[in-house]
């Protein structure tokens, strides 16, 4: 009777089977003093481990930074897990390594790449809902997975789906000279929004001054009307009152520093 042959059994490759065996200098790295010896070993365990660093960045190309910027975040990361390795507390250097180097590389895109201020919360939820939309996305109708259903698969509610889809245009926002009209019509985003108001400061101020100026003697209170809501000059106003220009100018002044000075108090309270 024969004997039945059986497909070879196909062995799982360790995702990270491309690391080194540098064990015996990075321990030599970490009872050496500073110096030639301990930078000399240091620099043969980073290029050692280089490949595994560049292999790690290229998971975050495509995402809009070249691949060069990120291996040589990587390989910073690498550096930092080299230095930081304490071969005592048994752990293995590539568990170490890769958690390390993939680190910088997230850090660096958190701190430096986008392009909108987005709280670090968000852009986790950026990252979970990226990451269930890509794995759902296997429709061949051009049709991305529906909010219910990445909600469910990443365990979050749907308005906080909602916010990590808004967040995955953070990287690159639209730029205010970008047309928003589809024939090209030259009407840019920056065009529909408005100018700042110069009298929104003075109003401002006027509503601040207002509740301050009962407590004014009626000479002041007639200055300050004359000039900020008539707005009329010194030498008007003088001649209003019958006094020096000079003499206005310089109620004027006082009468200002009073009320900035009650302002910046109740400021400080």
């Amino acid at each position: 009777m024969g004997t039945t042959a059986h497909p070879p059994t196909r062995t799982r490759r360790h995702p990270h089977d491309d690391a080194p065996d540098t064990s015996d200098s990075l321990a030599r790295i970490a009872a050496l003093p500073d110096g030639a010896e301990r930078r000399r070993l240091r620099q043969e365990v980073v290029c050692a481990w280089m490949p595994m660093a560049d292999r790690l960045a290229r998971r975050f190309r495509d995402r809009g930074e070249s691949l060069e910027d990120l291996e040589q975040v990587a390989a910073l990361g690498l550096v930092k897990a080299v230095d930081r390795y304490d071969p005592e507390r048994g752990k293995a250097f590539e568990s170490y390594a890769v958690p390390t180097i993939v680190g910088e590389v997230k850090r660096h895109f958190r701190d430096h790449l986008w392009g909108v201020h987005v709280p670090r919360r968000t852009q986790e939820i950026r990252n979970r809902v990226r990451a269930a939309r890509q794995e759902l996305d296997v429709r061949v109708d051009d049709h991305a997975p529906p909010v219910r259903a990445l909600a469910e698969h990443c365990g979050l509610t749907q308005d906080e789906v909602r916010d990590g889809l808004a967040a995955l245009g953070g990287f690159s926002p639209l730029s205010l000279d970008a047309d928003i009209t589809r024939e090209g019509q030259g009407y840019a985003l920056g065009d529909t929004l408005g100018d700042a108001d110069p009298g929104f400061e003075q109003v401002l101020y006027r509503e601040v001054v207002r509740p301050r100026l009962s407590d004014l003697p009626e000479r002041d209170q007639q200055i300050l009307y004359l000039r900020f809501f008539e707005e009329r000059t010194q030498s008007e106003i003088a001649d209003r009152l019958g006094i020096s220009q000079m003499h206005v100018s310089r109620l004027l002044t006082r009468i200002c520093a009073r009320l900035h000075d009650e302002i910046e108090a109740d400021t400080a309270a």
